[in-house]
């Protein structure tokens, strides 16, 4: 916020009112002998000074920008056009902290109006909530509904290729209940078809941590057969060239939302989105926004269904979530009505391209191979020698060439999770294929 500094009138006016004549005054509690000490400081530096050091230690990041960047494993190296920061960072949105109160809170009741209409569209689902503190928050909120909804069923149905850390923070929010998590390898249909009557839910990655994209035609069914929900957590930007969860039969649908507008930022802020059926919509925490109109007809927007909210129910909500990542989910916004359909599309259409374009160029390199699974922006390569060496190899050289597998499974050596989105160029994509068959030589 911009420094607004006082005149000498202001400080008088303030004093009188709190019936003291000087700020010495007002300080005069303390001891005269503790209100300067001496802080042992160093000499000041200029303000040129301070910004040369500051750029000094800037530039010994290794950053998306400054290098061929092939990581991802749940950061994502997406374009954000310049409007996206330039709209959410202004003033209106910046200063507004809850929309408690409709009548002075329009503006942002209405962004997230929006944004749950992008989302619930993207997602095919009817309502979504604004919104969780991240993806991993997001699945486990949702793991929580279902539970909820069924609190006679313990058991739930996780994919294996799930994220690790999506793991670790479902177990802990789940640590409190008597539930029984159980991995599944393979196909969610294969999963669903051996579904009992103590099953609450099975969630589905859609695609898996390690890039592949199972077919969920028919596992709603087969879950619902079982009387379970079925959740689905999904790449918001791959929903642009594929099918939604929604239109396969999901009754709740998770994302990160950080691909959408929101940089990496070494780990967050970041946005955890959900949606649900109209069935689930009483059940979901967080907030969400409706739309509605006055005795004149003029359209406004409120908060709806908050009783759902912990602050009111307080022991008998769902979930303690109130607050929402409002700052994140605005950039969010202004992406998908910059890219709008089409755009949303040609950037999922971009990564597919660009990353089968990367598979295929490495898959012919000797010593290394590439599975035949269908994947989507991330794919995991086979190498001749430890993933780890290579990656610390060509690091040195400019080029991060993703994820050593071995960081979450220490027996996976020799596998490397590369990740190739619309920002990758093909000479950057080249380079890393020349720089792996170089460095195994």
């Amino acid at each position: 916020m911009p420094f607004i500094a006082n005149s000498d009138a202001d400080r008088e006016a303030m004093l009188a009112a709190i019936g003291v004549k000087s700020v010495e005054e007002l300080f005069e509690d303390i001891p005269s002998a503790k209100r300067f000490p001496e802080l042992g400081l160093p000499q000041g530096l200029s303000e040129l000074e301070v910004l040369r050091e500051i750029e000094s230690l800037a530039a010994k990041n290794v950053s998306a920008n400054t290098c061929a960047w092939f990581l991802g494993a749940g950061a994502y190296n997406h374009f954000i056009p310049s409007v996206v920061p330039a709209l959410a960072m202004r003033g209106e949105f910046l200063s507004a902290y809850t929309p408690y109160q409709p009548e002075v809170s329009q503006g942002t009741l209405q962004a997230i109006f929006e944004y749950q209409s992008m989302a619930a569209k993207l997602f095919g689902m009817d309502t979504v909530n604004a919104s969780h503190y991240d993806g991993a928050t997001a699945l486990a909120e949702a793991v929580l509904m279902a539970h909820a909804s069924a609190s006679s069923r313990t058991r739930i149905m996780i994919p294996a290729a799930l994220h690790p850390e999506y793991k670790d923070v479902l177990r802990l929010y789940l640590s409190a209940y008597s539930v029984e998590i159980e991995e599944y390898r393979g196909d969610p249909m294969s999963a669903a078809t051996g579904l009992d009557a103590g099953t609450c839910c099975l969630v589905a990655s859609y695609p898996d941590f390690e890039g592949r994209v199972h077919d969920l035609a028919g596992v709603a069914d087969a879950v619902h057969a079982a009387g379970a929900l079925f959740i689905v957590h999904a790449d918001p930007v791959m929903l642009g060239l594929f099918k939604s969860p929604g239109e396969m039969g999901a009754d709740l649908v998770t994302a990160e939302g950080q691909s959408l507008g929101n940089a990496m930022s070494y780990g967050g802020p970041f946005l955890g989105m959900m949606g649900a059926t109209q069935k689930l919509v009483r059940k979901m925490p967080g907030r969400i926004v409706g739309q509605a109109f006055d005795h004149e007809g003029r359209r406004g927007f409120v908060l709806t269904l908050s009783a759902r909210e912990q602050h009111i129910r307080r022991e008998k909500a769902v979930s303690n979530i109130c607050s929402n990542q409002g700052l994140v989910m605005l950039m969010t916004t202004i992406h998908l009505e910059a890219l709008g359909k089409q755009g949303l599309k040609a950037v999922a259409q971009l990564c597919w391209n660009k990353s089968h374009y990367a598979a295929g160029l490495i898959g012919k390199i000797p010593g290394f191979s590439v599975g035949t699974d269908t994947f989507f922006k991330e794919f995991v390569v086979k190498t001749p020698r430890p993933a780890a060496e290579i990656s610390r190899k060509l690091i040195g050289r400019g080029v991060v060439p993703g994820l050593p597998l071995s960081r979450y499974y220490p027996e996976r050596t020799h596998e490397l999770l590369i990740c190739v989105t619309e920002m990758n160029t093909k000479t950057q994509i080249d380079l890393l294929a020349s720089s792996l068959a170089e460095v195994t030589r």
